[in-house]
Protein backbone atom coordinates (compact mmCIF):
# COMPACT_ATOMS: atom_id res chain seq x y z
CA UNK A 1 0.00 0.00 0.00
CA UNK A 2 3.36 2.25 1.15
CA UNK A 3 4.54 1.83 -2.20
CA UNK A 4 1.03 2.10 -4.17
CA UNK A 5 0.95 5.54 -2.36
CA UNK A 6 4.81 6.60 -3.12
CA UNK A 7 4.21 5.84 -6.88
CA UNK A 8 1.09 7.72 -7.15
CA UNK A 9 2.72 10.70 -5.42
CA UNK A 10 5.60 10.49 -7.78
CA UNK A 11 3.81 10.37 -10.59
CA UNK A 12 1.62 13.49 -9.79
CA UNK A 13 4.81 15.30 -8.86
CA UNK A 14 5.87 14.20 -12.22
CA UNK A 15 3.11 15.32 -14.35
CA UNK A 16 2.38 18.49 -12.47
CA UNK A 17 6.17 19.55 -13.80
CA UNK A 18 5.53 18.52 -16.83
CA UNK A 19 2.59 20.24 -17.60
CA UNK A 20 4.51 23.86 -18.18
CA UNK A 21 6.40 22.35 -20.20
CA UNK A 22 3.93 20.56 -22.48
CA UNK A 23 1.36 23.81 -22.18
CA UNK A 24 4.61 25.69 -23.35
CA UNK A 25 5.15 23.30 -26.40
CA UNK A 26 1.63 23.15 -27.54
CA UNK A 27 1.40 26.85 -27.37
CA UNK A 28 4.50 27.48 -29.92
CA UNK A 29 2.77 24.86 -32.11
CA UNK A 30 -0.22 27.00 -32.43
CA UNK A 31 1.51 30.22 -32.44
CA UNK A 32 0.57 31.33 -28.77
CA UNK A 33 3.35 33.52 -27.11
CA UNK A 34 4.56 31.54 -23.64
CA UNK A 35 2.69 32.33 -20.43
CA UNK A 36 5.37 33.70 -18.86
CA UNK A 37 7.38 36.03 -21.19
CA UNK A 38 10.71 36.63 -20.56
CA UNK A 39 11.60 40.12 -19.29
CA UNK A 40 14.31 40.68 -21.87
CA UNK A 41 11.47 40.16 -24.55
CA UNK A 42 8.65 42.20 -22.61
CA UNK A 43 11.47 45.08 -22.99
CA UNK A 44 12.69 44.46 -26.57
CA UNK A 45 8.62 44.08 -27.44
CA UNK A 46 8.05 47.58 -26.07
CA UNK A 47 11.10 49.07 -27.90
CA UNK A 48 10.41 47.49 -31.15
CA UNK A 49 6.62 49.44 -30.51
CA UNK A 50 8.53 52.66 -30.34
CA UNK A 51 10.91 52.50 -32.68
CA UNK A 52 8.06 51.03 -34.93
CA UNK A 53 5.69 54.03 -34.16
CA UNK A 54 8.49 56.24 -35.13
CA UNK A 55 9.81 54.55 -38.28
CA UNK A 56 6.28 54.83 -40.14
CA UNK A 57 5.54 58.30 -39.04
CA UNK A 58 8.68 59.12 -40.27
CA UNK A 59 8.08 57.34 -43.30
CA UNK A 60 4.53 58.74 -43.84
CA UNK A 61 5.68 62.32 -43.40
CA UNK A 62 8.56 62.13 -45.98
CA UNK A 63 6.66 63.27 -48.95
CA UNK A 64 6.69 60.84 -51.92
CA UNK A 65 8.59 62.76 -54.29
CA UNK A 66 11.26 62.32 -51.96
CA UNK A 67 11.16 58.68 -51.58
CA UNK A 68 13.54 58.59 -54.44
CA UNK A 69 16.63 60.75 -52.75
CA UNK A 70 19.88 59.45 -51.70
CA UNK A 71 22.74 60.96 -50.02
CA UNK A 72 24.74 60.17 -52.38
CA UNK A 73 25.85 57.65 -54.99
CA UNK A 74 25.51 54.09 -53.84
CA UNK A 75 24.16 54.74 -50.94
CA UNK A 76 20.46 53.33 -50.46
CA UNK A 77 17.25 55.56 -51.29
CA UNK A 78 14.68 56.64 -48.57
CA UNK A 79 12.23 53.96 -50.48
CA UNK A 80 15.26 51.32 -50.27
CA UNK A 81 15.97 51.87 -46.36
CA UNK A 82 12.23 51.61 -45.68
CA UNK A 83 12.45 48.56 -47.98
CA UNK A 84 15.70 46.91 -46.37
CA UNK A 85 13.83 47.28 -42.86
CA UNK A 86 10.33 45.46 -44.37
CA UNK A 87 12.98 42.90 -45.65
CA UNK A 88 14.74 42.16 -42.41
CA UNK A 89 12.09 42.51 -40.33
CA UNK A 90 10.89 39.42 -42.65
CA UNK A 91 14.36 37.73 -42.77
CA UNK A 92 15.95 37.92 -39.57
CA UNK A 93 13.23 35.95 -37.76
CA UNK A 94 13.60 33.25 -40.00
CA UNK A 95 16.74 32.17 -38.43
CA UNK A 96 14.61 31.53 -35.04
CA UNK A 97 12.50 29.20 -36.75
CA UNK A 98 9.75 32.38 -37.87
CA UNK A 99 9.64 31.98 -41.60
CA UNK A 100 8.50 35.30 -43.73
CA UNK A 101 5.37 34.82 -45.71
CA UNK A 102 5.31 33.32 -48.61
CA UNK A 103 4.43 36.22 -50.95
CA UNK A 104 7.56 38.19 -49.50
CA UNK A 105 9.81 35.41 -51.84
CA UNK A 106 12.03 35.64 -48.50
CA UNK A 107 13.50 32.21 -47.32
CA UNK A 108 15.56 31.16 -45.00
CA UNK A 109 19.09 31.60 -45.36
CA UNK A 110 18.41 32.79 -48.35
CA UNK A 111 20.00 36.64 -48.71
CA UNK A 112 19.56 36.97 -52.92
CA UNK A 113 15.56 36.47 -51.44
CA UNK A 114 15.98 39.15 -49.08
CA UNK A 115 17.66 41.59 -51.76
CA UNK A 116 15.22 41.00 -54.09
CA UNK A 117 12.36 41.62 -51.93
CA UNK A 118 14.07 45.09 -50.47
CA UNK A 119 15.09 46.27 -54.18
CA UNK A 120 11.46 45.88 -55.60
CA UNK A 121 10.18 49.18 -57.36
CA UNK A 122 7.53 50.00 -55.07
CA UNK A 123 5.26 53.59 -54.37
CA UNK A 124 5.80 55.10 -51.39
CA UNK A 125 2.35 53.99 -49.93
CA UNK A 126 3.38 50.35 -50.94
CA UNK A 127 6.62 50.69 -49.19
CA UNK A 128 4.89 52.37 -45.88
CA UNK A 129 2.78 49.32 -46.27
CA UNK A 130 5.15 46.86 -46.10
CA UNK A 131 7.20 48.42 -43.30
CA UNK A 132 3.95 47.84 -41.41
CA UNK A 133 2.92 44.42 -42.01
CA UNK A 134 6.88 43.26 -41.60
CA UNK A 135 7.25 45.15 -38.04
CA UNK A 136 3.66 42.96 -37.31
CA UNK A 137 5.58 39.81 -38.38
CA UNK A 138 8.68 40.52 -36.66
CA UNK A 139 6.23 41.49 -33.38
CA UNK A 140 4.68 38.12 -33.88
CA UNK A 141 8.34 36.23 -34.07
CA UNK A 142 9.82 38.03 -31.19
CA UNK A 143 6.40 37.13 -28.93
CA UNK A 144 7.10 33.53 -29.25
CA UNK A 145 10.61 33.43 -27.59
CA UNK A 146 10.61 32.28 -24.48
CA UNK A 147 13.69 31.27 -21.94
CA UNK A 148 14.85 28.27 -24.23
CA UNK A 149 14.71 29.98 -27.01
CA UNK A 150 17.19 32.68 -25.72
CA UNK A 151 19.67 31.14 -24.33
CA UNK A 152 19.76 28.32 -27.67
CA UNK A 153 22.67 28.73 -29.74
CA UNK A 154 21.70 29.38 -34.01
CA UNK A 155 23.95 29.55 -36.83
CA UNK A 156 23.36 33.24 -38.68
CA UNK A 157 25.24 34.50 -41.56
CA UNK A 158 27.62 31.28 -40.07
CA UNK A 159 28.02 32.87 -36.62
CA UNK A 160 27.32 31.09 -33.59
CA UNK A 161 24.71 33.28 -31.49
CA UNK A 162 22.35 32.82 -28.57
CA UNK A 163 18.52 33.83 -29.38
CA UNK A 164 19.10 36.80 -27.16
CA UNK A 165 22.01 37.97 -28.89
CA UNK A 166 19.61 37.76 -32.21
CA UNK A 167 16.41 39.53 -30.68
CA UNK A 168 19.24 42.16 -29.53
CA UNK A 169 21.06 42.63 -32.85
CA UNK A 170 17.45 42.64 -34.59
CA UNK A 171 15.94 45.84 -32.58
CA UNK A 172 19.49 47.87 -32.38
CA UNK A 173 19.65 47.34 -36.47
CA UNK A 174 16.11 48.91 -36.17
CA UNK A 175 17.60 52.11 -34.66
CA UNK A 176 20.07 51.96 -37.01
CA UNK A 177 18.08 52.80 -39.61
CA UNK A 178 15.75 54.86 -37.67
CA UNK A 179 18.93 57.29 -37.39
CA UNK A 180 19.48 56.95 -40.97
CA UNK A 181 15.74 58.18 -41.89
CA UNK A 182 16.02 60.66 -39.56
CA UNK A 183 19.15 62.39 -41.26
CA UNK A 184 17.10 61.59 -44.81
CA UNK A 185 14.23 63.83 -43.46
CA UNK A 186 15.86 66.30 -42.06
CA UNK A 187 18.11 66.88 -44.89
CA UNK A 188 15.07 66.96 -47.05
CA UNK A 189 13.22 68.98 -45.24
CA UNK A 190 10.77 67.20 -43.21
CA UNK A 191 11.19 67.44 -39.34
CA UNK A 192 10.24 63.92 -37.64
CA UNK A 193 6.32 64.07 -35.84
CA UNK A 194 7.62 63.88 -32.80
CA UNK A 195 10.27 66.83 -32.15
CA UNK A 196 7.46 69.01 -33.95
CA UNK A 197 6.21 71.73 -31.13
Amino acid sequence: MRIHRLALVACSTVMTLALPLTLNAQQHAHGQAPANRPAAIASLLRDLAQVEQKMIALAEAIPEESFGWRPGDGVRSVSEVVMHVAADNYFLPTFAGHPAPAETGIRNGDYPSVQAYEQRQVTKAEAVQAMRHSFAHLRGGMEMADDSFLASQLDVFGSQMTGMDLAVITTTHLHEHLGQLIAYARSNGVVPPWSRS
